[in-house]
């Protein structure tokens, strides 16, 4: 165990600084730590993140990374060049021993180093590390679905989609082509139905430069457990946004479940069965793996138990908010609701966690999280969308304005603001882009191909024997 080193004090008789660790790298963790150094004195405290990834992933931007519109460097904010004031650790925070203040950390240098993980001493902890998709135990989930929660994901998810094009494009064997071209996405809340919606979008405008592909070959089809999708919106915008995905020819399937997709069949509970070579999965999340090894108290569902402090309960020096923190809203008309894991609780939660946190080390009061629920916006693709702000209610293309002015107005730094602006305009310029990079997530296959034993190619036919003259 190698132990972090950090300062306790510039010089003798100096009072140590507070030392703050950040868990988590997202909405909270990146949110929180601007805040802090904006607000902390010199010399105050000294601030920690530690980020399994260099970057915070803005999500809601996934399914336009995915279709196209948007550059993925542009959806990610690098952590460092944000947070200039913070020490920044990259590794996963593996466990947390709040009573002994010290939280264990492997690094991307841990493996190689060969003295096991890093240990990092701190005095106030804000656990934010966030959540990991919820998988279930599904036959030949795991061997063939992909998620939709990280940008590595939805690139992934692009270059695969066009890629199945591509092969339904060359095959001469037609059970092959429909597998290619019968897509599956299981969930239908925001992360199904907007990648649904948007790689459906561009899935039906690149057709149109294939020889013998039509976008009525496309087989897209939604599986949701529920009796409705995107609940947020409301029931009404719920129908409206099946009813519209419906007109797509998108097959929307409510109150079913995926039962198996082993060898690349996905069997549904109402008996249907489509050869697929794509199963995404957005059934969900739950909370990171981390804070079952920590000793701070949990709910039920694996969530911190939280005050409206955004303190952990019972526990001092200690703060959690968004996907990790079951913090109470008490805004709610009925006693003992909690706030929505979502990414606009997690941001205004950031404000006051950090505020709060500030206050503690001053003595002065802390401020209650009261934040009342504005709506809910979605893409359904390009000029298509589905909003509820303050209870009023848009459709299609007003909704798709909302939609985009209001992330914008919420994705970190004015220099992510403009490059996304820029982009759009753009993109509303000139034509899509319809090329799939492959490669990207093995960029060493070519290589390895050529170092090892080359490229195979069939043999070519034998020359037939050249005919005798009459000598013989």
């Amino acid at each position: 165990m190698v132990k972090a080193a950090n300062s306790r004090g510039a010089a003798p008789g100096t009072p140590p600084r507070t030392r703050i660790l950040v868990v988590g790298g997202g909405y909270v963790g990146l949110y929180t730590a601007l805040r802090l150094q904006r607000k902390l004195r010199a010399g105050e405290a000294e601030v920690t993140v530690v980020s399994a990834e260099p970057y915070m992933t803005y999500q809601p931007f996934l399914p336009e990374a995915a279709a196209g519109s948007i550059s993925p460097r542009h959806v990610v904010v690098p952590l460092r060049r944000v947070l200039g004031k913070c020490r920044i650790v990259i590794g996963e925070a593996q466990r947390i021993d709040h009573a002994k203040r010290t939280a264990t950390v492997a690094t991307l240098a841990t493996e190689d180093e060969g003295t096991g993980p890093l240990e990092i001493e701190y005095d106030e902890l804000v656990l934010a590390p966030g959540s990991v998709s919820r998988t279930l135990p599904v036959p030949g989930l795991a061997d063939y679905a992909i998620g939709f929660k990280t940008v590595e994901e939805a690139i992934g998810l692009r270059n695969h989609v066009i890629e199945q094009m591509d092969i339904a494009s060359s095959t001469r064997d037609h059970a092959l082509r429909d597998a290619a071209l019968t897509f599956v996405f299981v969930g239908g809340g925001y992360a199904g139905v907007e990648a649904l919606g948007e790689l459906e979008d561009m899935a039906r405008y690149a057709a149109r430069y294939y020889h013998n592909i039509k976008p009525e070959d496309m087989k897209w089809v939604l599986v949701e457990a529920s009796d409705h999708i995107l609940p947020e919106v409301g029931p009404e915008l719920g129908v409206y946004t099946i009813r519209e995905l419906r007109r797509r020819n998108i097959d929307v399937r409510l109150e079913t479940r995926l039962d198996s997709c082993e060898n690349r069949i996905a069997v549904l509970s109402d008996g249907a069965r489509f050869p697929t070579r794509t199963v995404v999965w957005t059934a969900g999340v739950k909370p990171h793996p981390v804070l079952a090894a920590s000793d701070l108290p949990r709910t039920e569902r694996g969530r911190l138990a939280c005050t409206a402090f955004l303190t952990v309960d019972g526990v001092e020096h200690a703060w959690a908010a968004g996907d990790a923190a079951a913090v109470p809203d008490i805004t709610a008309e009925e006693s003992g609701r909690e706030c929505a894991p979502n990414a606009q609780h997690a941001v205004r939660q950031a404000k006051v966690l950090a505020d709060n946190l500030v206050a503690s080390l001053r003595g002065e009061p802390l401020t209650e999280y009261a934040h009342k629920y504005v709506g809910s916006v979605a893409s359904l693709g390009l000029h298509k969308g589905v909003a509820l702000l303050y209870g009023r209610k848009l459709k299609a293309y007003p909704a798709w304005l909302m939609h985009r002015a209001y992330h914008l107005s919420r994705v970190p730094t004015f220099n992510r603001k403009m490059r996304v602006l820029a982009e759009w305009t753009l993109s509303g310029l000139f034509k899509r882009e319809i090329v799939s990079l492959g490669s990207l997530e093995h960029p060493r296959a070519e290589f390895e191909l050529a170092a090892g034993h080359g490229h195979k190619f069939p043999p070519p036919p034998s020359a037939p024997n050249p005919p005798k003259d009459s000598q013989g």
